[in-house]
């Protein structure tokens, strides 16, 4: 099916998560027919009609993407212990039910990297999947670093490190760049290059208008949340140190704190500029982006009190 002008038809994976969700309600406001693609959619409570598909199942992914004319590629397994192959797997059985059913674009949020840097395990499955799209599917692909808004993983981490330690002995990760994008950025990036066939084939990479570390990134949230916190780098915290230290400080766990202890490392900082001059979009700063997010979780935790019993 290729790619008509007007509404389109768009599957959503990962319609249930923190950055789907977001695109799933933009692109119903947008007048999109949305499909959310779900193991369980009778729990599902966004956006879109959800419909039962799983990514590690190749025949409920066909069946699902019948009649679609474009599908976004937002899962990956992170917790799992498996999960590059799980990725590798679920990325061929996707590309084949694209294939199959005429699906006009397939567009793929994957994670910032030089890929001649020694990345970590997490980043080196991102760039696999994303290479397996693009060779057997007509995807577009986009990078992103961290995605700054409430719901985040990563941004929960900076916001409860923040919140819960006065004095932070912290990982030498501390001082590795990154270029973070608020989510409605990142959310416009995703809407911006569905259906345009010129963005095929082609791979983007997004983020804020600034590379920052991760100790600027706290001092930032700190100074936001009214905290003065005094950050100490300790070089000696080794990885698995590192990932016990933010198990026991925040909520992540065990698994997901070390695929990301182990991504921190990599500098992942933008160096295409090209998406921003094609949809004449500017970013918002960080500063922006992660007060946009605190007033969204007190927005959230202010509704959630208001319907409390």
């Amino acid at each position: 099916m290729s790619l008509r002008p007007g509404p389109l038809k768009v599957a959503v994976t990962g319609a249930s998560g923190f950055v789907g969700g977001a695109l799933a309600r933009r692109l119903v406001a947008d007048g999109h027919h949305v499909t959310a693609l779900t193991r369980t959619p009778a729990r599902y409570t966004g956006a879109g009609e959800p419909v039962a598909a799983d990514v590690g199942d190749a025949g409920s992914m066909t069946r699902a993407l019948a009649g679609h004319d474009a599908a976004y590629y937002l899962v990956h397994s992170l917790a799992e212990a498996d999960f590059a192959e799980r990725d590798r797997a679920a990325a061929h059985a996707f590309a084949t039910a694209v294939g199959e059913q005429g699906v006009g674009q397939v567009v793929y949020l994957g994670g910032l990297g030089d890929s001649h840097d020694a990345l970590s395990e997490h980043l080196r499955s991102r760039r696999e999947v994303e290479e397996i799209l693009l060779a057997e599917a007509p995807t577009t692909a986009l990078r992103a670093g961290i995605v700054i808004g409430d719901g985040g993983t990563s941004w929960e981490i900076l916001r409860q490190l923040v919140s819960r330690l006065p004095v932070m002995l912290t990982p030498r990760w501390v001082e590795t760049l990154t270029q973070p994008i608020a989510l409605d950025d990142a959310v416009d990036d995703l809407v911006g290059v569905l259906g345009r066939p010129g963005c095929i084939g082609q791979t983007y990479e997004i983020g804020g208008p600034d590379p920052l570390t991760y100790r600027e990134m706290m001092l930032t949230v700190g100074r936001l949340m009214g905290h003065r916190r005094l950050i100490i780098p300790v070089p000696s915290l080794s990885p698995r140190l590192s990932s016990h230290w933010l198990r026991i400080i925040t909520d992540v766990d065990m698994a997901t704190a070390r695929a990301l202890v182990d991504s921190m490392t990599n500098e992942v900082i933008v160096h295409d500029h090209r998406i921003d001059t094609l949809l004449q979009l500017a970013p918002m700063t960080f500063e922006a982006a992660a007060s946009r997010a605190l007033a969204a979780r007190e927005a959230r935790l202010a509704g959630d009190r208001h319907v409390a019993p």
